[in-house]
């Protein structure tokens, strides 16, 4: 795959000629826009790397603009059609983004300019973004879902003196360890659970594929979800045991008061999914103490992930300037100041094993985990409507979680495959009317 993507950058015509990109800029081009949206740390370290590029860099004047979610910088791109010259965005937005053709492909720039995209970053990452043989973003984050879990309620070495199956060093762990945990943290005289999974496709996508599942039918093009799969019915058939447990996780009711990311504040609950993101957020909360742990392996050793990367507009008026602050900005000396906030799980290797990123001493322990596991994401098929994929097919997941009795496993994953189908299926084109009918001689 790499090797394709460094003789499309030789060979491809990326857009702008080589006379183009060596003409000085017009006033029009001199100053440029880059689109970023993270935490408040994390806009604040973008603005410094951007102050940086404008004192070493005398190609354009970078200006920024920050948004607090990935959710309004892609509504305002959709509503207006502008697109900042340089953005950060998500690998969910990567298929509209290519159909509207608004990117421009970013590997023949990174070779021009000596970045060793190939080695220093993650495999998942790279073709996390890749399409058509061409990088079409340059990866910056690559976040696996992992377990949370309380370290006062959930004590492997405790567990192990009392001869429960427990991990060793914390980095991994099977099932019966994931289910004997989530029992050791239930305890009702203090009111607490072992575990909550959101009942959604994202929270149960991880568990069936550790299962041995499939999630779609297809990884390039689904048409339809896969639950309905004798793999992925097994891997159902044995999670659920644990996850719509009524004595191991939370309950309607206490759902309908605290979310369950609250009850695990408060000390009230064992386990919890979770990316990266939610670092910051739990070293602030008062005498909690966490640590992370992979998605237990069941029949192998899967997750799912987020994915972020830096684009570059098609339409950018100084793709020169464009490439040179793309190249400033994934620098490791730039990643580490934006990955020293806890949010980001960096997709350049040499950071990732950075102190800048495990920040040793500090909640997660074992921060080392996010970087380990990253090679057991499985990775999504490029969707743009997953949102409405979710819609879909709420509330027969919903079902699976919270049916006081699931007779017909087989049939309501069925109906889980058929609801995903009016999202996933091909549209069935209308014939016109010229088109012939059975009624045509």
């Amino acid at each position: 795959m790499l090797a394709a993507l460094a003789l499309a950058a030789c060979e491809a015509d990326v857009g702008p000629t080589p006379e183009a990109e060596t003409t000085p800029p017009t006033a029009t081009d001199r100053t440029l826009e880059f689109g970023v949206f993270g935490s408040e740390e994390e806009l604040d370290a973008y603005a410094s790397l951007v102050d940086v590029y404008n004192v070493l860099y005398d190609g354009a004047e970078m200006t920024m603009t920050g948004y607090n979610s990935r959710e309004e910088l892609m509504g305002e791109i959709r509503e207006t059609g502008e697109v900042p010259d340089v953005f950060l965005t998500e690998q969910r937005d990567l298929a509209w983004l290519r159909e509207k053709q608004l990117l421009q492909p970013v590997d023949s720039m990174l070779i021009e300019r000596g970045v060793d995209f190939g080695d220093l970053y993650s495999r998942g990452s790279i073709l996390a973004y890749s399409a058509d043989s061409r990088l079409q973003c340059m990866p910056v984050g690559i976040s696996p879902m992992v377990i949370y879990y309380n370290t006062e309620l959930i004590d492997f070495e405790a567990m192990r003196l009392r001869g429960l199956p427990a991990p060793e060093e914390g980095l991994s762990w099977n099932y019966e360890q994931f289910v004997a945990a989530a029992e050791f943290a239930s305890r009702p005289k203090r009111g607490t659970r072992g575990i909550h999974v959101d009942p959604s496709l994202t929270g149960l996508a991880p568990f069936i594929y550790a299962g041995g599942g499939e999630v779609f039918d297809d990884v390039e093009a689904p048409t339809s979800l896969a639950f309905s799969d004798d793999s992925s019915q097994a891997a159902l058939g044995t999670v659920l045991q644990v996850l719509r447990d009524p004595r191991l996780t939370l309950s309607q009711k206490q759902l309908s008061k605290r979310s369950a990311m609250e009850w695990f504040e408060r000390g009230k609950l064992g386990m919890i999914p979770g990316f990266r993101e939610q670092v910051p957020m739990l070293r602030q909360v008062p005498d909690l103490e966490f640590d992370v742990i992979p998605i237990p392996a069941i029949e192998r050793n899967a997750t799912i992930g987020n994915f972020s990367g830096m684009c570059v507009s098609a339409d950018t008026g100084n793709l020169t300037a464009a490439a040179d602050f793309l190249v400033h900005m994934n620098s490791p000396v730039s990643i580490r100041r934006v990955a020293s906030t806890g949010h980001l799980v960096p997709a350049n290797l040499e950071v990732a094993l950075s102190q800048d990123f495990l920040q040793p001493g500090r909640d997660p322990l074992h921060a080392q985990v996010f970087t380990n596991s990253v090679r057991s994401i499985v990775l999504p098929p490029l969707l743009d409507n997953w949102a409405d994929l979710e819609d879909a097919v709420h509330s027969s997941i919903m079902t699976l979680f919270v049916a006081p009795v699931i007779t017909d496993l087989e049939a309501l994953t069925l109906r889980i495959d058929e609801q995903s189908q009016t999202v996933l299926g091909p549209e069935e084109e209308e014939p016109s009317e010229s088109s012939p009918t059975s009624e045509s001689p």
